[in-house]
């Protein structure tokens, strides 16, 4: 049975470095993040996002993300794979639970998500998730 829920993330660390700037061009970046979530997810994350900004201010991003705390009064940590955009003060990002990632009591933990964040404010996470089977 799938649960769809709600959570929030703040971030609390950001440290962006260039790989590669060319005048004129796309830069890329990568950036480590830290995070703390409220809600559905309770709990602390790390960060590695791949970035590629446009001249025109907007990016594309991918990354992977450990989260480490309680989903449903269950302990443990997951990895969570990223895709997203940023445009128009907005990030966005669709993501999934890496499979087999979970340790603990949350090595059964599949599912997915989403999330909408805007500078300096509570990112808005949508998650829907299952336990399965594990074996």
């Amino acid at each position: 049975m799938t649960t769809k829920t709600n959570s929030t993330f703040q971030i609390t660390s950001w440290d962006e470095k260039p790989i590669q700037e060319i005048e004129g061009a796309a830069k890329l970046t990568a950036a480590k993040v830290t995070q703390s979530y409220a809600g559905a997810i309770e709990g602390i994350s790390s960060v590695e996002y791949l970035m590629s900004y446009t001249i025109q201010g907007t990016a594309s991003f991918v990354g992977l993300e450990r989260i480490s705390g309680v989903v449903a009064g269950k302990t443990g940590t997951f990895v969570i794979i990223h895709s997203g955009t940023f445009a128009e003060g907005k990030a966005r990002s669709a993501w999934s639970i890496v499979a087999g990632s979970g340790t603990g009591d949350l090595a059964s933990l599949r599912g997915k998500g989403s999330y909408v964040a805007g500078h300096g404010e509570p990112a808005q996470v949508l998650f829907e998730y299952s336990f399965e089977p594990v074996g």
